[in-house]
């Protein structure tokens, strides 16, 4: 884990108050940790440790998890809001450059749906996505599958994602939360994900981020898989796709570079918590991502001013 003490602070969007934490090297450039369902920013202690050194590290918890505010009501939860929590810790933490981003599970779906927003390169100079589509990506690649008789792909990603229609029934769908998954949840993981129960170290709020999470499914899923839009994005994003991901199937970004102008995509023999059980990893594809973009900005730089 990281050796050194996060400072947290509080960030605001309206009335949502988001707590933020900050580590790391003060002169580095900035990279934005955004966690997933049920976690909070302490899924990043694992990676915070091989990359501190070098980048001035910020994570939060985001809106209904860990430290911050809980909206009750559903529409609370919708994608625009929360990319606008992301653009918030943003504008607080670096408010005169961009910053890198490294995103997993629906911390990623956020940061997706804040990269195809207008200007986002002016604020967010590379993205990093791990576990976490578009779901308008995912939505539009569906459609055309099945328009083009080619159902493998999204039968194989719907059966993964079965999960989720339970999430999205009320109070039927909060039932193994409310029953004890929460106090067995580095066992389950080792069974789900093939990892070490020993790296996972429960958020003391894990069973209410459990529950209120559920809102982001119920928020978001129908209405973009049902009504995908065009999004796209010219921010540098670098896909780690998960080969052994359980809920998120790499076959569902079959279609990404045709909405990204710039696209890596690396592979990890991991599960879907590929943070945890594979940080090192993780990290380092991060850091050559933003070090690649720097030597190509760099090499630009050097071409313009030799013309």
């Amino acid at each position: 884990m990281s050796v050194h003490s996060p400072r947290p602070r509080v960030v605001t969007n309206g009335d949502v108050r988001l707590a933020v934490y900050e580590q790391g090297n003060p002169d580095g450039e900035t990279l934005v940790l955004v966690h997933g369902w049920p976690d909070t920013h302490e899924l990043w202690g694992h990676v915070i440790a091989h990359l501190e050194d070098r980048f001035r590290i910020v994570s939060y918890d985001t809106r209904g998890a860990g430290a911050s505010s809980r909206p009750t009501a559903v529409s609370a939860y919708a994608l625009p809001l929360l990319a606008g929590d992301l653009f918030a810790v943003i504008d607080a933490v670096s408010p005169d450059a961009p910053v890198h981003v490294l995103a997993h599970d629906w911390g990623a779906v956020e940061t997706w749906e804040a990269v195809c927003e207008p200007g986002a390169g002016e604020r967010i100079a590379s993205y990093t996505s791990v576990s976490g589509p578009n779901l308008d990506h995912l939505g539009a690649w569906m459609r055309r599958r099945l328009a083009e008789r080619r159902p493998a792909g999204p039968l194989a990603q719907a059966i993964a994602s079965g999960y989720t229609v339970l999430f999205q029934i009320p109070v039927v769908g909060t039932l193994p939360f409310r029953l004890g998954l929460s106090r067995i949840w580095p066992t389950f993981l080792r069974f789900f994900d093939r990892m070490d129960p020993a790296l996972v170290r429960p958020a003391p709020t894990l069973r209410a981020d459990m529950i209120t999470g559920l809102k982001r499914y119920r928020a978001n899923i129908r209405p973009r898989l049902r009504h995908p839009r065009e999004r796209r994005t010219d921010v540098p994003v670098q896909l780690i796709v998960d080969r052994r991901d359980l809920a998120v199937r790499p076959v569902g970004y079959e279609d990404t570079g045709r909405w990204v102008s710039n696209l890596r995509r690396r592979e990890l023999p991991a599960g879907h918590w590929s943070p945890i059980s594979h940080s090192a990893d993780v990290a380092r594809l991060t850091a050559e991502f933003v070090g690649d973009l720097r030597a190509e900005t760099a090499t630009d730089s050097a071409d313009g001013a030799s013309a």
